[in-house]
């Protein structure tokens, strides 16, 4: 076994290494481009949206199922069979600032990287290969990244490609952990 105390080095590298692969997969690679699309009439919408004074937060539509009684009410269900149905999540109005999300991404990857490292840690001992710790790292690392996304397909309506595509970024992420944790595993 190998102590949280003596997988410090890779921990702060693979987060740093992924927050930079992360930046490069959105600012460089061009298979987000068609993530996200305009609703037809965009100006009504957020004329609606603003004369209701719908704050920050997410929102359905129609919002009759909360609670889980709306499926016995005929007037939701109608509302669910002529949609539209979908989720809404707004955000607060004014210019969407790059630092804090930037800074709360390096704290996600530091808080995955610590989580993979104790796995890792409780189940490779020192001096173990590297690809053997690739490969534990790599499938934990993984999952964290890869297909926490998954959930919003099933149950959401996210569209599968952005899940996929998220489930590859993640892959992405995963192999730098990996190689990472690989490179600098305690001899």
């Amino acid at each position: 076994m190998v102590g949280l105390s003596g997988l410090y080095l890779p921990i702060v590298v693979s987060a740093v290494l992924t927050f930079i692969v992360s930046a490069l997969v959105w600012m460089v690679l061009p298979h987000h481009k068609k993530d996200w699309s305009a609703l037809p009439n965009e100006d009504a919408v957020r004329n609606a949206l603003n004369a209701q004074k719908a704050g920050p937060g997410q929102y359905m539509i129609p919002a009759g199922m909360m609670g889980g009684q709306g499926a016995k009410d005929p007037v939701i269900m109608k509302k669910f069979t002529e949609g539209p149905v979908g989720f809404v999540t707004l955000r607060p109005p004014g210019q969407m600032g790059m630092g804090g999300p930037m800074a709360m991404s390096v704290v996600f990857y530091l808080v995955v990287s610590t989580i993979v490292a104790y796995i890792a840690g409780r189940t490779t001992a020192p001096g173990t290969d590297y690809l053997h710790v690739f490969r534990v790292v790599g499938a934990v690392a993984w999952l964290a990244y890869g297909f926490g996304a998954v959930p919003d397909s099933i149950w959401f309506g996210r569209p599968w490609s952005v899940s996929i595509k998220g489930m590859f970024d993640g892959l992405l992420m995963a192999l730098v952990t990996a190689g990472t944790f690989g490179w600098l595993w305690p001899r």
